[in-house]
């Protein structure tokens, strides 16, 4: 029988800094009914995008949500978006105005001919093989308010969390399965 995701393993992991704030950053293109489990939940959330999106953006745009370690909501994340890669996690003591307004300088990059290009590094896949590319200037600023990210591994039956320790980056692999 294969090793099954423990949803408590997860959510121990993810709030286990007392007084933290934790936050999903979620990609609507991955998280199927996103937006309508936000209207529903009604979480302290912000768009990574500004302004005024049309429909079809809004799907698909990034969401930065507040979790709360016993609601449904998040619940629902870790269930229907673990392994699924529907976004990453990050704890902090920042606030989501701070936070937000931190990663809305990532979402856009320059690509060597001059065009901008969407930077979906709250895609787990993206995040796992960035971080670890980047100077320690690069990630003093990435990491910013962060003390750390967390998102599922190649093999989601493992948690990877990142953190800054003395300007070097350091990775954590949490087995978060049961038999």
């Amino acid at each position: 029988m294969a090793d099954t995701v423990n949803v408590q393993a997860l959510r121990r992991e993810l709030f286990s800094v007392p007084e933290t704030l934790v936050y999903a950053l979620l990609d609507g293109a991955s998280a199927d009914g996103l937006l309508d489990k936000l209207w529903e939940a009604r979480p302290e959330q912000g768009c990574l995008y500004r302004g005024e999106l049309e429909p079809d953006m809004a799907e698909v745009a990034p969401y930065l949500v507040l979790l709360r370690p016993e609601v449904e909501l998040t619940q629902w994340v870790l269930e229907k978006g673990w392994g699924n890669h529907w976004g990453i996690f990050i704890a902090t003591y920042d606030d989501l105005g701070n936070l937000r307004r931190h990663f809305r300088r990532f979402t856009m990059v320059r690509a060597p001919d001059g065009k901008e290009l969407y930077f979906r590094f709250y895609d787990p896949r993206v995040l796992r093989v960035f971080l670890p590319t980047c100077t320690p200037g690069e990630l003093a600023g990435f990491f910013g308010p962060v003390l750390f990210y967390a998102m599922e591994d190649e093999d989601p039956g493992k948690m990877l969390r990142f953190w800054l320790k003395d300007d070097h980056l350091r990775r954590e692999e949490l087995r978060v399965t049961e038999a």
